[in-house]
């Protein structure tokens, strides 16, 4: 098994270790040709979505990788990666635009709105969340699956081979998040 860890901007280091510490192996997605390689999923990682969603287009990846995610390649996307993700984005631009929801950029504030909570996460228990000027789901279509709520809103949902989380497990102990996307999406292919 091996995941594909989206290097253009964000934590993407901190995945990896998590990801590595639970047995699975990983490599940087840094250009078009890393795409290429065979990959059993792939991770969207936080950063600045507008900036992530440019180097796409730049490199040229955009569109092999939507092409990718929306043949069934799962992916995991955490917090700007939620937003990539997302079909709408309120007061912003749609970028991949593949899942059946409605992201609400920096919905806690800027930098001095983020925090720490503990909630719960439907098919693991209460797990450790760290947000950072963090999105949320405010809309959902009828497949998407909601995962977790913080506070009456949308934190994690999950849409056919597509896992999104507005906060950010690999910044936390837990590991958790990261072997339910291995155990949900890719071992059950």
């Amino acid at each position: 098994m091996k995941i594909g860890v989206l290097a253009l901007q964000g934590a993407f280091i901190e995945h990896r270790k998590i990801l590595e510490g639970i047995g699975v192996k990983t490599f940087e997605i840094r250009q078009k040709k890393d795409l290429l390689k065979n990959m059993n999923g792939i991770i969207l990682p936080g950063g600045e979505s507008t900036t992530i969603g440019k180097l796409l287009r730049d490199l040229d990846m955009f569109e092999d990788l939507r092409y990718k995610i929306i043949e069934g390649l799962p992916a995991f996307g955490t917090c700007a990666g939620l937003i990539l993700l997302a079909k709408n984005v309120e007061k912003g631009q749609s970028h991949l635009g593949i899942m059946d929801i409605t992201a609400k950029r920096n919905a806690y504030g800027r930098q001095l709105g983020s925090f720490f909570t503990e909630a719960e996460f439907k098919g693991i228990g209460k797990i450790p969340m760290t947000f950072i000027r963090a999105p949320y789901i405010t809309t959902t279509g009828k497949e998407v699956e909601i995962l977790s709520e913080v506070e009456g809103h949308i934190v994690a949902a999950k849409e056919k081979n597509i896992l999104v989380t507005s906060f950010h497990p690999e910044l936390t102990q837990s590991n958790s998040v990261h072997k339910y996307f291995i155990e949900s999406f890719i071992n059950k292919k």
